[in-house]
Parts: structure tokens; C-alpha cells; sequence
């Protein structure tokens, strides 16, 4: 669907959630290689932070419903 919308619930999290799973795979990637980019672009030092470490298993995101 390329249609645009005013509606304030097309921007909740859980369409965006719906909306991001719609994509396919590669699309989803390319969306991922994007942010991380333009997070690396803002803050260079990201990618030499001693402290961070990789996520253990799934990562879910959970609100009030």
C-alpha cells in the first residue's frame, strides 16, 4: 500500500511494529545498515565503546497496553 496517511494511529508504536514487518528481509536490513550509519555518522566514537556488548538471545520490546 503506497497510500499516505493523517492518521495519528498510523504513528503508534505498535503500527510502526506492523508497518517494519511487513518488509521483506533484505528491506529490513537495509533499514538496519541506514540507522547504524547515520548513528556512526553523529557519533563516530560508537563503534570503539569498550563497555558495550552484544545482546544474549532475543531482544522484545514490551509496552502498557
Amino acid at each position: 500500500m503506497n497510500a499516505i496517511s493523517h492518521d495519528i494511529n498510523d504513528e503508534t508504536i505498535e503500527a510502526k511494529v506492523r508497518w517494519f514487518r511487513s518488509l521483506p528481509l533484505s528491506e529490513r536490513m537495509e533499514l538496519l545498515c541506514n540507522f547504524t550509519d547515520l548513528a556512526l555518522e553523529i557519533n563516530p566514537d560508537l563503534a570503539g565503546k569498550k563497555d558495550t556488548q552484544p545482546s544474549k538471545g532475543r531482544i522484545r520490546i514490551l509496552s502498557a497496553a
